[in-house]
């Protein structure tokens, strides 16, 4: 592995083009300052996906708009772990899960950053139910298959932020998650991948979600019931996730639903998922479908 944190995007006046790098400025939140309209700028590698980086290269190119980590056709199905955290569990009012809980996001759920939009689909907004929910991403770096909690970590490439996106009526009127977390772009990722290297114990790590400039959800990652290498190992069971795999991880406590009164998204809302150090902030803006 050759970056730190590599970002992938289009550079600023060629929409032409799709590059990788790393940030020049190691400690810079990405998101955050490309949102402000700064100038970022990226030292380029020779690969063109973030799964075969390649290596640095000697040229530099300013973030125009960043683009999720990997592309649709590289992630594959995306899994998702439901009720991974303990005050989340307490505020659901459900038990504490004794495996993980598994459901499954199509590629098509996969989205970009800010200025991409965050697309509320007409069934959602007909029960006024669009939820968030901030949570820590894993990219797979490896196929991984029937692989052991204490040897799963070296199969984990990266970190980045994601938003999964939920209708609540749709949910709460079935027992399986899938159609109501997996509506297209329900899944933006970002704004970096962060190198496993760098963050050797996610427990380090702390997450806020933030609505129209209010925190609504505030967590270390300390609070999580399963461990990265837990979920890796789980789902590898039987089933090989393949180099590329996205898995979330699950969100804290203070989704939209159990906020009184409730917070749920509305059209022209900005949502935005912070995890620092290292990761910084996928910002999201909210469009309802017409």
């Amino acid at each position: 592995m050759s970056f730190d944190r590599i970002v992938r995007f289009v550079p600023a006046g060629d929409d032409s083009n799709i590059l990788i790098g790393e940030p020049v400025d190691g400690s810079l939140d990405v998101g955050a300052a490309v949102r402000k309209g700064d100038k970022v700028e990226v030292k380029l590698f020779s690969g063109t996906s973030v799964l075969e980086a390649g290596v640095p290269t000697d040229k530099t190119a300013v973030i125009g708009r960043i683009l999720s980590p990997l592309a649709q056709d590289e992630v594959g199905t995306i899994r998702c772990i439901g009720l991974n955290y303990k005050k989340h569990a307490e505020e659901a009012k459900m038990t504490i899960p004794d495996i993980p809980t598994v459901f499954l996001k199509p590629p098509t759920a996969l989205a970009d950053p800010w200025p991409a939009p965050t697309v509320i689909p007409k069934h959602t907004l007909a029960s006024a139910s669009a939820d968030y929910e901030s949570e820590l991403a894993i990219v797979i770096g490896r196929d991984a298959k029937n692989v052991a909690v204490a040897d799963a970590l070296p199969y984990v490439l990266g970190y980045t932020a994601a938003n999964d996106v939920s209708s609540r009526a749709a949910q709460f009127a079935q027992s399986q998650w899938c159609y109501s977390k997996g509506f297209d772009g329900s899944c933006p990722l970002g704004p970096v991948l962060v190198a496993r290297r760098a963050v050797p114990d996610v427990r380090v790590l702390r997450m806020r979600g933030v609505r129209n400039g209010r925190v609504v959800q505030e967590s270390g990652l300390t609070d999580l019931i399963f461990s990265v290498a837990e979920i890796v190992s789980f789902l590898s069971q039987g089933t090989t996730l393949p180099k590329g795999t996205v898995i979330i991880t699950g969100t804290p406590a203070g989704v939209g639903f159990a906020h009184q009164p409730q917070e749920l998204l509305r059209d022209g809302d900005e949502f935005v998922v912070e995890i620092l150090p290292h990761i910084g902030s996928l910002y999201n803006t909210i469009q309802d479908e017409k």
